[in-house]
């Protein structure tokens, strides 16, 4: 007996000092709490005391706490987990008893190596026979019972009762004493005010984030204006401030990147899930993450592109995506939904929030083929690939607002993903990187993730990029820099690697943004349309409408597809006009010519620059009209192909020439009258310049100013300019041009 009681003194010393000091080291401890203390405490100020819990929330947080308990090596285990879940209840559906549960679990999985060497030390474990199956329902029971500093639970009457609970509970109260001297020895161990302290720092820091993190939600503009949520929220008593850090009044803000993103503090969850807009779906609370990379998409967009959406958590994000797309054409295709159980539900869910483009398609992502009939107007991607989701600070809210694996809570809750499980996700990430850059169609791929490891991110995208297959006929991608309107200048210029990062801070969650686009192919045409659009999704069009075309537009493309091509008889009696016509002043042309030059020989200096026109000296351009400048335009060969001209040139009897507009500007004329005086009083004081023209038909459209000139001297001016060319003008008529 004395034996005994000597081993029992240090035991009963220590239950002495854990009694006395209780309450100043959890004062002292109450400076860094954890997260979810300080949260509850902040959200109900008026309740001095830690609500309890109801049984079925242990129930619940017992099942979830059994799929993401740490399994360890054989040798060490002595707390034994069975397999066999507890019943559910049917409040588990109800949203706020889902939190409460999962905070329970995630808690309890934080201290699972404290509580067990509780359990063990405090001789609970192995000295009493329970059933495998409660275990877990003693570990996150246990939690609870040390966070009320080992204080009885007080229920309301009517609180239903479950019978697995009440020996759990029955089973603490009566080694109350022991427990807590299990929890002092822990403590003085770690030398450690709390067991909070024990926590590695990183799963510290994440929990000070979570208690401070705001809510987002987007506004749901299909339904509602930002203006009208903005006068919503004034008439509950909300006011607008620029921002809601440490602030615990009833304010919001809007975000600086997304202008459809508002802020709340955190502490007003309860208060607003209780109003209309966020039960109608005006307002929907996600993470920032999310609407940063359907704004990324939205940003990438033509007016009539698909979008294919890869790996989606959260409904709420495929309808954010069509509520920016609901003015398009544009059909969201969202993949890797197996089950079709789930469809009734979910398009319940986009009918009452007002989608309807979105279409689900029940195959995993890398079994789809690149060239699928389905998909080949999709020109933007959004992978979001399952990461080690680090970068969040509220993993519970996270994963209930996005559906992800609960597994995800394991790896937090140590503080970070192991090397080989973050090698595993990394290879995954690769692969579905390296399927969404084999559709040749499709001209960008956003890829977001929510993890701060290099592994996942740059360096996933860079390996992708460096092992693009170069022999496909399709342009490569490339690094784009962030989107201007979701990113400032000065966020742009201070991400020189092109990648868009946002750390995780009391504000927000972290975030890992690339954009990657095609080069764009030099013979692609990009219409007005498209231009139109991509402005608009970048607010540089703010009130003008891209989705209906212009009235010039229109007229445009009808005057295209409406110009009557002439019939091939119609050319062929042409062509026999002109040639006919050249024959005859041929001949005609080559006797004045001689005669003419017999009578007035012309300098050799004239004749050289007409010769020489385009090396020696540089044409006076004329004054035409728009028409006429943009006929030229497209049938002016370019200096390359023109070719220096002879004064006489042969041409093959019977042969058509094609005919090619050229512009000449010749020298002025002097008429050979028979004296000077003569010529000076019949001829105007102006020089007149002849110009060679287009066609007959392009005569009719283009009409140039002549003055007035006599007769014989335009007949004279034609048949001098005929010979100067040797009878040959390339079919043309020649008319005298306005003076220069």
């Amino acid at each position: 007996m004395t034996s005994g009681a000597n081993i029992l003194d240090p035991k009963s010393e220590l239950e002495f000092f854990n009694q006395e000091n209780m309450e100043e080291i959890s004062q002292l401890a109450s400076l860094e709490m954890s997260g979810d203390v300080v949260a509850r405490r902040k959200s109900s100020a008026a309740v001095p005391e830690k609500s309890s819990y109801p049984d079925s929330v242990y129930v619940m947080a017992a099942n979830i706490f059994q799929g993401i308990r740490i399994e360890k090596s054989p040798d060490r285990v002595i707390i034994k987990y069975g397999n066999q879940p507890l019943p559910s209840w049917s409040q588990s559906e109800d949203e706020s008893f889902q939190r409460l549960s999962y905070e329970l679990a995630f808690s309890a999985l934080k201290y699972q190596d404290i509580l067990e060497t509780m359990l063990i030390d405090s001789y609970i474990f192995p000295s009493t026979t329970i059933p495998d199956h409660l275990s877990s329902l003693i570990i996150v029971m246990l939690y609870d019972f040390q966070d009320r500093k080992f204080q009885p639970r007080v229920l309301p009457d009517n609180e239903e009762s479950i019978s697995e609970v009440q020996e759990v509970e029955s089973l603490l109260n009566s080694f109350k004493t022991k427990l807590a001297a299990a929890l002092a020895r822990c403590r003085i161990k770690h030398d450690a005010l709390s067991i909070y302290h024990i926590l590695p720092e990183t799963v510290r820091k994440q929990e000070q984030r979570a208690s401070t993190l705001p809510l987002y939600a987007w506004i749901n503009t299909g339904k509602i204006s930002p203006e009208e949520v903005y006068y919503n929220l004034r008439r509950k008593g909300y006011s607008k401030v620029k921002s809601v850090l440490h602030l615990d009044d009833k304010v919001f803000a809007v975000d600086q990147h997304c202008y459809d993103v508002l802020i709340f503090p955190s502490h007003l969850k309860k208060d607003l899930v209780n109003i209309d807009l966020f039960k109608d779906y005006k307002l929907i609370f996600q993470d920032k993450s999310r609407s940063l990379a359907v704004h990324s998409v939205k940003a990438l967009l033509n007016m009539d592109d698909d979008i294919l959406m890869v790996n989606m958590g959260s409904w709420y994000t495929v309808a954010h995506m069509s509520v920016l797309t609901n003015n398009n054409t544009s059909k969201i295709f969202v993949c890797g939904i197996q089950s079709q159980d789930k469809d009734p539900e979910l398009k319940k869910l986009f009918t009452k929030m007002g989608c309807q483009n979105i279409e689900i398609l029940h195959e995993t992502f890398v079994s789809i083929e690149s060239k699928d009939h389905r998909l080949q107007n999709v020109k933007v991607i959004l992978l979001l690939p399952r990461c080690s989701g680090l970068g969040v600070s509220n993993p519970v809210e996270f994963i209930l607002n996005e559906h992800e694996d609960t597994g995800l809570l394991q790896d937090l809750s140590q503080g970070g993903s192991p090397k080989s499980k973050l090698e595993i996700l990394a290879q995954q990430q690769y692969e579905q990187l390296t399927h969404a850059m084999k559709f040749a169609k499709a001209q960008a791929v956003v890829y977001c993730t929510c993890s701060v490891y290099t592994e996942e991110n740059e360096a996933v995208v860079k390996k992708a990029l460096e092992c693009q297959n170069q022999g496909v006929k399709v342009q490569p991608y490339r690094l784009s820099p962030p989107v201007l309107p979701l990113c400032s200048l000065k966020e742009i210029k201070l991400s020189m690697d092109k990648f868009f990062r946002v750390e995780p801070s009391d504000v927000t969650n972290g975030c890992f943004l690339s954009i990657l686009t095609r080069e764009r192919d030099p013979s692609e045409t990009v219409s007005v349309k498209d231009v139109l659009a991509r402005a608009a999704a970048k607010g540089l069009l703010d009130g003008v409408e891209v989705g209906k075309t212009s009235k010039r537009e229109k007229k445009r493309k009808k005057s295209k597809t409406s110009l009557p091509k002439p019939p091939a008889n119609d050319n062929n009696d042409i062509q026999m006009k002109i040639t006919e016509f050249l024959n005859r002043e041929s001949k005609a042309s080559t006797s004045q010519g001689e005669a003419l030059t017999s009578k007035t020989p012309l300098p050799s200096k004239n004749v050289t620059q007409v010769g020489t026109s385009s090396q020696v000296r540089k044409p006076i351009k004329a004054a035409t009209n728009p028409l006429a400048t943009t006929l030229a335009k497209n049938t002016i060969p370019s200096r390359s192909e023109e070719r220096p001209m002879t004064l006489r040139r042969t041409r093959p009897e019977g042969k058509v020439i094609p005919l090619k507009s050229v512009e000449i500007v010749l020298p002025p004329v002097m008429f050979p009258f028979s004296s000077p005086q003569g010529a000076r009083s019949q001829m105007p004081a102006n020089h007149f310049y002849c110009r060679l023209v287009g066609s007959k038909r392009q005569m009719n459209t283009s009409r140039f100013l002549v003055p007035r000139m006599p007769p014989d001297a335009l007949s004279l001016c034609c048949k001098q300019e005929t010979a100067l060319r040797g009878g040959v003008g390339d079919g043309q008529l020649l008319r005298p041009s306005s003076p220069r």
